[in-house]
């Protein structure tokens, strides 16, 4: 397997944080979110957590879609790793259950290949920084997230009063009334103040 396949299987699972998870026989729909580790959170049903067989499938099972192989770590709310559940809720809204997981993602197969989760999972570089960041671009660059979005490689989205989530060096995750958009960077952003330049020297950009 190449580099290149497996980093657009890390790009099409950033493009796609809703799907089906399956445990146990049942297949049930479920949205995910990124962690600043690089792996994913949730909210979950305790059946979930006690299956020892569980799977991702980004969006669906089709033959173009990312399954992945994963382990669920319960988390609580009101634990040390509860910035993950309210991460969840910035990018997706109320969760439909009570109990959380941290997703440690293993393995994936992506267009018939088999890619390691070591080559899946990728740090967040600015998460230090990400909550400012993201404030920062909502003030000053809405108009040029909107065009980011409906641009090549972004899926062409046609944004109305996009929130931006997530940013890191791979892209930026903004949210709207479509759920989740995507918008990659192409070429990776190397700073976090790269972030801000890039969006401001578009048409629509506060520069």
């Amino acid at each position: 397997m190449s580099d290149e396949i497996a980093d657009e299987a890390f790009q099409f699972l950033r493009a796609h944080l809703s799907g089906w998870i399956r445990f146990d026989g049942e297949r049930v729909q479920i949205r995910v979110a990124p962690t600043p580790d690089g792996n994913l959170v949730a909210p979950v049903m305790v059946a979930m957590l006690r299956s020892v067989d569980v799977a991702l499938e980004l969006p669906d099972d089709g033959d173009d879609s990312l399954v992945l192989q994963v382990t669920l770590e319960q988390i609580e709310e009101d634990g040390p790793d509860g910035a993950l559940c309210d991460r969840w809720c910035i990018y997706h809204g109320e969760p439909p259950d009570v109990r959380w997981a941290k997703v440690l993602v293993d393995a994936g197969r992506y267009r018939g290949y088999f890619i390691d989760g070591q080559a899946l999972v990728r740090a967040n570089p600015f998460a230090a920084q990400e909550a400012a960041l993201c404030k920062e671009l909502n003030a000053g660059c809405q108009q040029a997230v909107v065009d980011a979005a409906a641009g090549p490689g972004a899926g062409g989205h046609r944004l109305a009063a996009p929130k931006v989530v997530g940013v890191d060096p791979w892209g930026i995750d903004a949210r709207a009334q479509v759920g989740i958009a995507r918008i990659p960077a192409v070429p990776q952003f190397a700073s976090a103040a790269e972030v801000r330049s890039r969006l401001e020297n578009r048409p629509g950009g506060a520069g």
